[in-house]
């Protein structure tokens, strides 16, 4: 099949807001966080509630044309970077052949903002292709160090320091930064998922938020007194060949289940907002409301619903 059919994407078209005549691509692609339900309704809600045009990539199985996030080496649609204002991306361990990867190491390298979303702090590994020319971006890249991930985003991945199904994550506010517009009207921040390990932080970041690990799953679990808290949300900037400075906002919480909360959801519309230099249009009561019905899949591998199209991702 061609896997450029325009139904291997879908694009939900802006309506009325700040974000009119901008364009997003989420570039979805992991195993386990669900990426695959929560972009699309990121997407929707910055489309129908903010006015900005949005397109959500899938990995598809080349055969059948149905999402697949098992398939690391295929995600169509890759060329609307060419012309669009801000990329966002939950993927993971993706070796993209080198005429889709080249779409996205273009974007970043023209200086274009983007948002890193979870595992897209080892968003991908080379494994059949070490000769690629894109292959320094691998998460385990020793001269690029931490490839993509590291350089790009901040930071490649370490380990879980939270432990994962088993003791959630509360992000706290950076009392330092605390009046960063991208925290604009955030609150009671609280993921399911667990606190990612953080060594440094590269490209003058400033930590917008921390993860607290919690002793259990429910948001009301009291903090867990034997694990440090690390770095949730931040913002830094990346410089790539070109010379062209990129905005970037990471945080490692992102999966489909943490956008059931409110303050994740706002953060993120709001990360949206200040890459495309568009701080001064965040309102703090502004509408983070789903887009229509959402009970997202609990992460884990293997519980993606497979033979879906991307047009069942329909507003």
């Amino acid at each position: 099949m061609n896997t450029q059919r325009e139904d291997c994407w879908v694009t939900y078209e802006g309506e009325a807001g700040p974000g009119a005549g901008k364009h997003i691509v989420f570039i979805s692609g992991d195993e386990e966080y669900r990426s695959e339900e929560g972009l699309p309704m990121l997407a929707k809600i910055l489309a129908v509630r903010h006015g900005f045009t949005c397109t959500v990539l899938f990995a598809i199985d080349p055969e059948t044309g149905a999402i697949d996030p098992d398939t690391l080496d295929n995600i169509p649609g890759l060329h609307h970077l060419d012309t669009v204002d801000m990329m966002v991306m939950l993927i993971r361990f993706r070796e993209l052949p080198d005429e889709q990867m080249k779409h996205i190491i273009d974007f970043v390298n023209r200086g274009k903002p983007l948002m890193g979303l979870r595992t897209a702090t080892h968003a991908f590994q080379y494994v059949k292709n070490p000769e690629s020319p894109y292959a320094k971006y691998s998460c385990e890249d020793e001269a690029f160090e931490g490839g993509f991930g590291r350089q790009v985003l901040g930071e490649t991945w370490v380990a879980h320091h939270g432990d994962h199904g088993v003791e959630s994550t509360r992000g706290v506010v950076d009392e330092s930064n605390a009046a960063h517009p991208v925290l604009k009207g955030v609150q009671d921040l609280w993921c399911p998922t667990d606190v990612y390990a953080v060594n440094d932080i590269t490209g003058d970041p400033r930590i917008l938020a921390w993860g607290q690990v919690l002793s259990g799953m429910d948001p009301n679990d009291s903090p867990n007194p034997d694990k440090s808290r690390m770095p949730v949300a931040w913002t830094k900037s990346y410089t790539g060949d070109e010379g062209n400075p990129s905005r970037v906002f990471c945080t490692t919480m992102g999966a489909s289940v943490d956008l059931e909360n409110a303050g994740l959801r706002r953060l993120l519309v709001n990360g949206c907002y200040w890459g495309m230099e568009m701080e001064d249009r965040i309102q703090a009561e502004s509408s983070v409301e789903f887009v229509g019905d959402y009970d997202p899949t609990a992460f884990g591998y293997g519980r993606f619903a497979k033979g879906v199209r991307p047009s069942s991702h329909a507003i």
